[in-house]
C-alpha cells in the first residue's frame, strides 16, 4: 500500500474524528486558555488519556501549550480549522439544496398536521 504524506487537513479531520477532542476544543473556545488539570477534570478517562488527545490536537496544529512554572496551558489554534471550512465550503452546493428541500418538506407536513385538527372540526361543527 502507497503511504502518501499526511497534509494539514488530514491531520485536522483526523483529530475532529473524536468526541472528547471535540470537546477539548469546545471547552478551549469559550475560555482562552485553561490548565491541562482543568481540562482534564470533567472527563471521565484519566490524565495520560487527555494527554494523549492533546497530543493529537497538537500534532494538527489545533491547540498550543505554553508553560509557567509548574502550570501548562492550552489554547485553542483555529487556524487550521479554517482551512477545513473552506475545504468543506467548496461542496456546501451539494448539500445545500437537499436541506433546502428536507425544510420546505417539514414544513409541508407540519403545515398539513396542524390544517388536520381544524379540517376535523369544521367537519364536526357542519354535522348535525
Amino acid at each position: 500500500m502507497v503511504k502518501f504524506p499526511e497534509s494539514q487537513l488530514d491531520r485536522t479531520f483526523a483529530a475532529l474524528v473524536d468526541p472528547t477532542r471535540r470537546a477539548i476544543l469546545a471547552r478551549l473556545e469559550r475560555e482562552e486558555s485553561v490548565s491541562i488539570g482543568e481540562l482534564a477534570r470533567p472527563f471521565a478517562i484519566k490524565l495520560p488519556a487527555v494527554m494523549k488527545h492533546l497530543d493529537v490536537l497538537g500534532a494538527a496544529g489545533l491547540v498550543t501549550r505554553s508553560k509557567k512554572g509548574r502550570t501548562v496551558a492550552v489554547r485553542l489554534a483555529p487556524e487550521p480549522m479554517e482551512e477545513a471550512m473552506n475545504w468543506l465550503r467548496r461542496y456546501e452546493r451539494f448539500w445545500s439544496a437537499r436541506l433546502d428541500r428536507l425544510a420546505a418538506y417539514a414544513e409541508a407536513e407540519e403545515a398539513k398536521a396542524r390544517a388536520a385538527p381544524a379540517a376535523a372540526a369544521k367537519t364536526e361543527e357542519i354535522t348535525p
